[in-house]
């Protein structure tokens, strides 16, 4: 006897204890604690920029160590502002709205599929939530997400309109969007047009173009974007050039900001961003295009027949132009990121979903699912030997080593295989899911979880990454031997380490390239490789070693008066 309503509230209750676990461990305290401290030379920055925003009670102008910083629009800083002010100034509550956002989309995905395609609603949901892109970009301090989440939530909003008619579902259109405007900008409004319009041309709907704009929702974006813009350029009239020129328009035609990357950059990000589920997500859009091609025939033919597809169905279709039309676009871009494309992974992980649970009743083949079994187990192999690596990057882990690892990996896949095989393909998700739990114990395990005790070495694992990656452990040994006022300065570093520096000690670095070397006493930061410009650049004053820090190869002096 089956009970529906259990069914429901087992079904809910798996969705959330596993989304916020993929999320939140290791990332908030009550999940284990900060494990990693902020990396890259966009975190820092971002961080910095809403913690001065909220020191000035600023909501307009964002502002990195005094001046205005005009690359991004404010819907990250004042998320930022809000946590930091609820929950103190950390490198965990910078990363907060994304996670959140992130929580969100997750969840909204689920609540879609289960009333407009029910029946893959929780793969879905929780193959976005474990997916390498989401997972990761949900832990960042950073824009990509305000952007993704908000935009693919309006997308699945106007196609639940397109299905049902109702008004009411082009709210969320119109206000999502809006979101991801204020997130990164015309990027947001410009793809969501992109889509629709080829969406309108493949299916020869070219009245849904028309009927898709609604007067309500677009005094409602406008609502919503247009204060902030106009106040913005108000208080600083560079504002348009520097935002929209440099930043949207050079951004995309040259490589101004050095981020150029091959044509076909994209093609690996795509499939790293969809890790472990990568296999499946191939198979489930290459029959997704099969599916759409032969709905385009049919409507072509003006025949409609029923076969391994759902005649008249275009969520396929719609599905797999949202997925292409990102990746292709900033394919063209002269400068390239991975968080450019994160807005067409949760169409792919939706496939994968809708695709594993038509899969229920033909069953898999063999092959793919094989392959996805021995894909997650290379990825486990992987994370195990990483901590080494980063431990000794120049050479290859011990021979024991690599065939733990090696074990490890196959006893993953064979535990996939084994649980399919006795259960059904409906236990993939939890037996794919399982590995990455484990992972994410052996990376993330910095504390207790819930009373848990963190496995064995675990904190060791993410010490290592975070020494190699993140400014923070360095800052906290010059906030041990710095009297309070005493300037840092660093010299040939990485931007990620001035950022980092500067940030978690709230005060902007002096970078001797930039500002010169400065008069008073102060310590220097420098990388290994540059000691013996010292000498040149000092100019006969004194400067003494004070330690090693190996991890990153830098070396900090303290540097006399002169």
């Amino acid at each position: 006897m089956r009970f529906p309503a259990l069914e429901t509230v087992l079904e809910a209750g798996t969705l959330f204890i596993l989304t916020a676990f993929f999320l939140f461990y290791g990332l908030v305290p009550i999940f284990g604690g900060a494990g990693l401290g902020l990396v890259g030379a966009d975190e820092p920055r971002y961080a910095q920029v809403a913690r001065e925003m909220l020191q000035r009670h600023d909501y307009i102008t964002p502002i990195l160590w005094g001046q205005p910083w005009l690359e991004k629009p404010a819907l990250y800083y004042w998320r930022a502002m809000f946590s930091f002010r609820e929950f103190g100034i950390h490198d965990w509550s910078a990363r907060l709205p994304s996670a959140s956002f992130a929580f969100v989309l997750v969840t909204l995905i689920y609540l879609h599929i289960r009333r407009f395609r029910r029946g893959g609603q929780l793969d879905a949901a929780l193959i976005t939530a474990s997916c390498a892109g989401i997972l990761s970009f949900a832990r960042g301090a950073s824009t990509d997400m305000q952007l993704a989440a908000p935009f693919c939530i309006g997308m699945l909003g106007w196609y639940a309109w397109y299905e049902t008619d109702s008004k009411f579902w082009l709210f969320d259109l119109y206000f999502f969007v809006g979101a991801a405007t204020l997130a990164k900008g015309p990027v947001a409004p410009f793809l969501a047009i992109v889509i629709l319009f080829a969406f309108a041309a493949l299916r020869r709907e070219w009245s849904i173009l028309r009927r898709s704009f609604w007067w309500p929702g677009a005094i409602l974006y406008l609502a919503m974007v247009l204060p902030w813009f106009i106040a913005v350029q108000h208080r600083n009239p560079s504002f348009l050039r520097v935002f929209f020129l440099q930043h949207n328009l050079e951004r995309f035609a040259t490589d101004r900001f050095h981020h150029a990357q091959s044509f076909w950059y994209y093609l690996p990000i795509v499939i790293l961003a969809l890790t472990p589920w990568a296999i499946l997500a191939i198979a489930a859009f290459w029959d997704a295009v099969r599916q759409s091609i032969a709905e385009w025939r049919a409507r072509s033919a003006k025949y409609h027949y029923m076969g391994n597809f759902r005649a008249g169905d275009a969520f396929p279709e719609f599905l797999v132009l949202w997925a292409l039309i990102p990746i292709v676009f900033f394919s063209f871009s002269d400068s390239k990121l991975p968080g450019y494309i994160l807005p067409s992974i949760p169409p792919l992980t939706i496939l994968t979903g809708d695709y594993l649970n038509r899969m229920r009743e033909r069953g898999l083949k063999p092959w793919l699912l094989i392959s996805h079994a021995v894909f997650t187990g290379a990825l486990t192999t992987f994370v195990v030997l990483m901590p080494m690596h980063l431990q000794h990057p120049e050479a290859l882990p011990p021979t024991i080593a690599i065939v733990a690892g090696s074990i490890t990996g196959f006893a993953a896949a064979v535990f996939i295989l084994i649980t399919v095989y006795r259960f059904g393909l409906k236990r993939l998700r939890i037996a794919t899911m399982t590995p990455m739990v484990i992972m994410l114990f052996f990376l993330f395990g910095v504390g207790p979880f819930f009373g848990i005790p963190a496995m064995a070495g675990t904190k060791r694992n993410i010490v290592l990454i975070d020494l190699t990656y993140s400014a923070r452990p360095l800052a906290n040994i010059l906030g041990k031997i710095t009297v309070p006022g005493e300037p840092v300065a660093v010299y040939d570093v990485r931007r990620d380490l001035e950022y980092g520096l500067s940030f978690y000690r709230d005060k902007r670095v002096i970078n001797y390239d930039r500002d010169g070397v400065p008069a008073e006493q102060h310590i220097l930061v420098v990388r290994e490789s540059s000691i013996d410009k010292l000498r040149q650049i000092l100019n006969g004053r004194t400067y003494e070693p004070l330690f090693n820090y190996p991890a990153q190869n830098l070396v900090v002096y303290s540097v006399s008066a002169r």
